[in-house]
């Protein structure tokens, strides 16, 4: 596939948080459809969702995940989604419990005006994760759309670098991140998310535009911080951070083709360029 040319590529993006209730789907999809219908309305033309944004994250067992997921594409959740995008003419990014005959995945679902796209399984496996599903198995796919090329990564992907380095070196201009990022040990009185300031790091030194879907509330004594927020490629938040508990829409029109202009830093130095592969791969 090739790479989009410099021409002006401008598209809006959203990301939604809300809180998923673990085990209620049909609650979940009808909120997902009611925010991504707002969002439409501001105009959006990206929706990014949450981690799971389906099915909830803390589940007690393999059985209530079994109970919950579904195939992508084909199940309920994913023909849901891939109705509502196809009817309001968006792209949508949603988190979606992924069952593959007897395996499940926490994986992200891109879906359009044409349908079903792709998908992606997450890498990196947070906490009781391991317990519940396999480590994904698709790489880090880029997914080419019509103003830009998008990569995908979920939540605890985002503690390391390889991740966005691994999609910009495919050539993705923006990475959605659906996720439920949780406390962090030592945080309490931190004036920023730790979660905010690696995907800010992440921007910067690859020069993405990332979009940061998290959700809000408490699920069975697990807390999760919000702060959704979207990344230009300088490394600054264009849009958000949200609150730490409210549901929100944070939208951002941005320019994909800005991120060739940004990787060059002057007339010596590029931040691909410069890599010394040679070195350290």
């Amino acid at each position: 596939m090739s790479v989009k040319t410099s021409t002006a590529r401008t598209v809006t993006v959203a990301t939604v948080q809300f809180e998923p209730i673990v085990g209620d789907r049909g609650h979940n999809l009808a909120a997902i459809e009611r925010l991504a219908r707002a969002a439409k309305a501001k105009g959006a033309e990206i929706v990014v969702l949450p981690e799971l944004a389906d099915s909830g994250y803390s589940f007690r067992d393999s059985e209530e995940v079994a109970a919950l997921a579904g195939p992508v594409p084909g199940g309920p959740s994913a023909e849901t989604l891939r109705r509502l995008a196809e009817e309001l003419g968006l792209y949508l990014v949603s988190g979606i419990a992924e069952q593959d005959g007897d395996r499940f995945y926490n994986s992200a679902l891109l879906c359009g005006p044409e349908g079903y796209i792709g998908k992606y399984r997450k890498l990196h496996l947070w906490n009781n994760e391991n317990r519940l599903f396999e480590k994904g198995d698709l790489g880090l796919p880029v997914f080419d759309l019509p103003f830009g090329r998008i990569g995908i990564a979920i939540c605890y992907d985002g503690w390391f670098p390889e991740t966005f380095r691994e999609l910009a070196l495919a050539g993705a201009e923006l990475v959605c991140v659906p996720t439920n990022w949780v406390p962090m040990a030592s945080a309490e009185s931190a004036a920023e998310p730790m979660a905010n300031i690696l995907h800010k790091a992440a921007a910067h030194t690859n020069g993405l535009y990332i979009a940061c879907a998290d959700r809000i509330g408490v699920e069975r004594g697990q807390t999760f911080i919000g702060r959704s927020l979207i990344v230009g490629p300088q490394g600054w938040p264009i849009s958000g951070p949200a609150s730490a508990d409210r549901e929100e829409i944070l939208l951002a029109q941005i320019d994909l083709s800005r991120v060739t202009e940004t990787r060059t830093l002057n007339s010596f130095n590029h931040l691909l360029g410069d890599r010394r592969a040679d070195v350290y791969g």
